[in-house]
């Protein structure tokens, strides 16, 4: 069987930096905070959290170009997933004969529906002991597959629709099965990536397990602080990320723009814990990762972290990191961008990888925001603590989820004729 080359011809962004890739990119190389308090909001709907502070998108998104009939079967989640592949379609310029042939498909995931949709649905049910003034659209806003179901009816799109919802691993899983997809010959092209809506609920569920920041309410610029000695808790965030991936022989007979290459995917579980990844655990999916893609972990030259500021997660991910690479006498740069927008959820890994392209693209990489104290109960790493120029080939991008579900993906610069 033939494997195809999978190259990404196509991005787009949502964050809390605002719209589009250039907001995204502009702000994370100005090494902006794009967390704010929101404690005044969400006091109202439960007094008694401590998390106070949020990523989350001010900017008016302009919903209503959205054609009424679509919109209407659409919660914020679905909304910013459509205006995210808008962006990378149009990059990408893919057309509406491309999705009506079947080859091209979606693979997009989320958390949950959208989480104000719900919130919505269970009070008016509550209060009204009726259906009589709940909307049938309603359900399509927070049924699990809400972005993918959406993105395709968005673009008419014929061929595969899958959705990963696999909480903070959904756009790993997303782009990594799309990467399979493709590079196995079931498809030519995929949209895929992961969004996320920022709801008092889903900050109030990080609450529940002690995993939310809340010492710096009122400085929200400080938090998260991924592998600082002061770090107390994950910020959650909102936005969404799109990426067309396409093979290497459709994107060159289309003219098409490669931006990088996926070569390198793995996902496996835990199987032991609903909120932690051991060490172990990790260790074993880096050596499946390198032994499945053909790379050596020679040639990694950055690592971004998962990182989400948790105390227990960080120290965790950073140790396996330790373990599997001073092991070999290697040394990669490490960061995590989580700093910058907080924890995006489903959306994260794809928003992150956006990013990573953009350092492959500027030579340049990101430091981790907010970690000025590396804590010795991490992992003794090569932490970038300012910018530093340089230009990866190879990068590692780790997303880990509840439940014990976890991602690799490997992105490596584009070169034709590369094998």
């Amino acid at each position: 069987m033939k494997l195809n080359r999978v190259v990404v011809t196509g991005m787009g962004a949502i964050s809390p930096f605002g719209s589009g890739v250039e907001a995204l990119s502009d702000g994370m190389f100005s090494n902006k905070s794009g967390i704010t308090n929101l404690g005044e909001k969400w006091k109202e709907q439960i007094a008694d959290m401590l998390c106070e502070v949020g990523g989350v998108i001010t900017e008016d998104l302009n919903e209503k170009r959205i054609p009424r009939d679509l919109r209407k079967n659409m919660g914020r989640t679905s909304i910013l997933a459509c205006l995210a592949a808008e962006e990378a379609v149009n990059m990408a310029g893919l057309n509406k004969e491309l999705f009506l042939s079947g080859d091209y498909g979606v693979v997009f995931a989320s958390t949950t529906g959208s989480s104000q949709s719900i919130y919505d649905f269970a009070a008016r049910l509550k209060e009204e002991k009726s259906l009589s003034s709940i909307k049938s659209g309603q359900f399509f806003q927070v049924m699990s597959h809400t972005t993918a179901a959406n993105i395709a009816c968005y673009f008419n799109i014929k061929g595969r629709v899958i959705s990963p919802n696999s909480a903070c691993a959904s756009s790993g899983q997303a782009i990594g099965l799309a990467y399979e997809t493709i590079k196995y010959g079931l498809q030519k092209g995929m949209i895929c990536g992961g969004a996320e809506e920022l709801h008092v609920t889903t900050t109030a569920t990080f609450d529940l397990l002690q995993a939310a920041s809340f010492h710096y309410n009122d400085r929200p610029d400080e938090t998260p602080r991924p592998f600082d000695r002061d770090r107390d808790g994950t910020v959650c965030g909102e936005g969404a990320g799109a990426i067309v991936l396409e093979s290497e022989e459709e994107a060159l007979k289309r003219g098409a723009k490669i931006y990088g290459e996926i070569v390198g995917f793995v996902t496996f579980s835990s199987g032991e814990h609903m909120t932690r990844v051991t060490e172990e655990d990790l260790i074993k999916g880096m050596e499946r990762l390198f032994q499945e893609s053909g790379f050596a972990p020679e040639e990694v030259d950055y690592i971004n972290a998962h990182g989400t500021g948790t105390v227990l997660g960080d120290s965790e991910e950073s140790k396996a990191i330790e373990s599997f690479f001073k092991s070999r006498s290697l040394n990669p740069y490490v960061s995590s961008l989580k700093g910058h927008i907080g924890h995006t959820l489903g959306a994260s890994a794809s928003l992150e990888l956006i990013v990573c392209l953009k350092m492959m693209e500027k030579g340049r990489l990101i430091p981790t925001k907010n970690l000025l104290n590396p804590d010795e109960n991490c992992g003794d790493l090569n932490y970038l603590m300012d910018f530093v120029d340089f230009k990866p080939n190879l990068i590692m991008k780790n997303s880990f989820a509840f439940g014990g579900i976890n991602t690799i993906l490997l992105l490596r610069r584009y070169s034709y004729g590369q094998k």
